[in-house]
């Protein structure tokens, strides 16, 4: 039996609550994911899998069904910690070969930033796949440049979730999420 997604969507979202797991629960929430049993996979995007908005996505989904997922999250508990996660995607001008989505969540960083870093780690993995030359030096927009010229790299982006701890004794956690239908 194999198991290649046909359809992807990606959602976001932030919660708070006084303990960890309720503030986790509550982004799922937040993303409207809250009521599936997710299993975490690595970051490819099969070929031909098409991208579908998440409402969409949603309706095809029961509650309490298996769901993989490539998964960022982050939380924190520290008066105004800043905490993001971001998903990147990176999707190859030819539909028979796969991509890539990354996950990447950290501390005290712009959200910008951080999606910005998540999108370029995706790019630079499908570039290495397809052979397309790049200095892993160059800044963001450099790059994107370099992967962008070369043809095989049909589109990047980011989906990414950023919160602050607003109150002592609160938790704060932040997901994105790449949803895979079968």
């Amino acid at each position: 039996m194999s198991l290649v997604p046909k359809k992807v969507f990606f959602v976001k979202g932030k919660g708070y609550h006084k303990s960890k797991l309720a503030a986790f629960e509550e982004a799922l929430r937040d993303a409207g994911i809250e009521k599936y049993n997710l299993v975490n996979v690595s970051s490819i995007l099969p070929p031909y899998c098409i991208e579908i908005n998440a409402g969409d996505g949603l309706k095809q989904l029961r509650p309490g069904q298996i769901v993989f997922t490539v998964l960022a999250r982050e939380e924190a508990n520290e008066y105004n910690r800043v905490i993001s996660a971001s998903i990147g995607v990176a999707k190859p001008a030819d539909k028979g070969h796969y991509g890539y989505l990354s996950e990447h969540h950290t501390f005290g960083v712009k959200p910008e930033k951080v999606g910005d870093f998540a999108e370029d780690l995706a790019a630079e993995m499908l570039a290495t796949t397809l052979g397309i030359p790049f200095d892993p030096n160059l800044n963001y927009d450099e790059k994107r440049e370099v992967f962008k010229m070369g043809g095989k790299i049909v589109e990047t982006k980011n989906i990414t979730s950023s919160a602050t701890v607003r109150d002592e004794d609160e938790w704060a956690a932040v997901v994105a999420a790449a949803i895979f239908i079968l």
